[in-house]
């Protein structure tokens, strides 16, 4: 496969670029994450989202821990070719590692973040650590 796409996308300095992934079917955001080149080229060779751990300085296989993966559907640029959308079929129904559907579960009402969705799985049932 020729990977002369990737040479569009405007990686910042530390070579990554944002990335949005969305639901495909009611386009709820349900995270932002990291990509690097191998991380974006992975995820459009094999369909289902990689991304890079800035914390583990690693790529991120989304789901390898707890079997959440993202079949992509779409991978979008925006206009200036430095962010990413991914629209995504969340396996398991949840993207974050809270347990919950999306990451963006707090809500900042009169001055305070108010956590707003509700969490469909604890987290020590999903990845095994109490």
């Amino acid at each position: 496969m020729n990977h002369q796409w990737l040479d569009a996308v405007k990686w910042n300095e530390d070579g990554l670029v944002p990335v949005i992934a969305q639901d495909a079917a009611d386009g709820t955001v349900l995270m932002f994450a990291w990509m690097n080149p191998e991380a974006l080229r992975l995820t459009a060779e094999t369909g289902y989202a990689v991304y890079w751990s800035r914390s583990r300085q690693k790529l991120w296989r989304k789901g390898e821990e707890s079997g959440h993966q993202q079949v992509v559907r779409d991978i979008r640029i925006d206009c200036d070719n430095d962010v990413l959308l991914l629209k995504i079929e969340q396996k398991g129904g949840i993207a974050c590692h809270t347990g919950r559907r999306s990451c963006f579960f707090q809500r900042l009402d009169n001055g305070a973040w108010q956590t707003v969705e509700p969490v469909l799985k604890d987290p020590s049932e999903i990845y095994g650590k109490g």
